[in-house]
């Protein structure tokens, strides 16, 4: 056994109290709140300096000191992480921005950033031994999910939205996965994984209602860090229904700050979602510390489209803690944006070309000076997404009817 990891303990997000990370856990109780993983970083400092990892692996276990996987021999891997950043260079002459750039997990195992996620959560639950993994999903998550759990050796259980997209549905049923679909949305999918978990011992790794995911989401913010030198970017525009990758990338610029890697700037972090279901935006808008359930959520971009995130106060929390802000966009705007960054080489997914959409708008209301140095976040790729893009759209953009 290789034991790398600095992990700690849990912290509940909300009271502070302690959890054991050597056992399953899920959420606090009696807060109905997320657990945290927390490190070492005293030790971790003295473990690692930002020189050693160069020559490391190319993936997200090249951070394994800042990781929860304590026996290295149950990481399950499928080359996930370290994905480029590519610069914009049209698109940032278009919009004024000299250095405007991307970071594409289009390029990742099964497509989008969940690979991350569900990575990190089904390494965890082979470290502890549990047998049956389950999880409501919009799509990619539950193909992340089913991959990993069939790498591993564990059963999956997925519960989706009928409309989910085609892809994520057969990649589901070619790894395994025992599949079911529900005529409703992710929050309805919920209520089943629930019933699942009483009735057939389940174990729940829904977004941020286990530990381990957010920590496999924090390897976004740490690649970015390393790949800008560790020079943080000075905005990042992320498209946020869940709202994992915020959560993490954030924790990840504090470990860095507290280690000594990045210095005290940290970037400002813009959430965006769409007009037919921006929960997080109106929230923000409103100065809340939580955001209300919002009822007929609608949008071509099917991982944003999240009525209620669970861990809403934590994603505000990041954005008044950054400086941040909040903005939605429309299915138009991101069909339109989707086109513009395809003339970069960049096939991205609806919900990655939110972001340029929101930055039209940002950089519309003069909250960000062209000078700054902007990233936004592609999460997934276009392919996973041709029933989108190849529907005649009743929104005007007809440069997308292919037949």
């Amino acid at each position: 056994m290789r034991n790398s990891s600095h992990l700690e303990k849990l912290v509940c997000s909300k009271c502070g109290k302690e959890f054991s990370p050597d056992e399953p856990q899920t959420i606090c109780e009696k807060c109905n709140a997320p657990l945290l993983p927390i490190y070492d970083l005293e030790s971790v400092k003295n473990a690692l300096s930002k020189e050693d990892l160069k020559g490391r692996r190319a993936d997200m276990w090249r951070y394994r000191e800042l990781l929860p996987i304590k026996d290295e021999r149950n990481i399950v891997s499928l080359g996930e992480g370290f994905t480029p950043v590519l610069k914009l260079e049209k698109l940032g002459e278009k919009l004024g921005i000299k250095n405007l750039y991307i970071k594409d997990d289009g390029l990742i195992p099964t497509g989008t950033f969940k690979a991350r996620g569900l990575a990190m959560a089904v390494s965890k639950a082979k470290e502890l031994g549990l047998k049956k993994l389950a999880m409501p999903t919009a799509g990619n998550a539950g193909a992340a999910l089913a991959a990993y759990a069939a790498k591993a050796g564990i059963e999956a259980y997925v519960v989706m939205p009928e409309d989910a997209p085609l892809t994520c549905k057969l990649e589901c049923y070619i790894f395994g996965a025992r599949v079911y679909l529900v005529r409703g949305l992710i929050s309805d999918a919920g209520r089943i994984v629930s019933e699942g978990k009483r009735k057939f011992g389940w174990f729940d790794v829904s977004t941020m209602k286990e530990p381990y995911r957010v920590e496999g989401k924090k390897t976004m913010g740490l690649e970015i860090a390393e790949q800008f030198n560790w020079e943080v970017p000075d905005v990042i525009l992320y498209p946020t229904g869940g709202g994992t990758g915020i959560i993490g990338m954030w924790k990840a610029f504090n470990e860095l700050k507290e280690l000594g890697w990045i210095d005290e700037k940290m970037p400002r972090m813009i959430s965006v979602q769409s007009e037919g279901c921006a929960p997080i935006v109106k929230a923000f808008k409103e100065k809340k510390k939580e955001s209300e359930f919002w009822e007929d959520a609608k949008t071509i971009a099917a991982g944003i489209r999240v009525p209620k995130a669970f861990a809403d106060f934590l994603i505000l929390r990041v954005l008044y803690e950054s400086g941040g802000g909040a903005v939605a966009v429309s299915d138009k705007e991101i069909l339109e944006a989707s086109k513009e960054l395809a003339r970069e080489g960049v096939f991205v997914c609806p919900e990655g070309a939110a972001t340029l959409a929101g930055l039209k708008q940002v950089v519309e209301e003069g909250d960000i000076d062209k000078d700054e140095k902007i990233l936004l976040y592609n999460t997934g790729s276009g392919i996973k997404y041709t029933e989108v893009y190849s529907k005649k759209p009743q929104i005007g953009v007809t440069a997308y009817y292919l037949h």
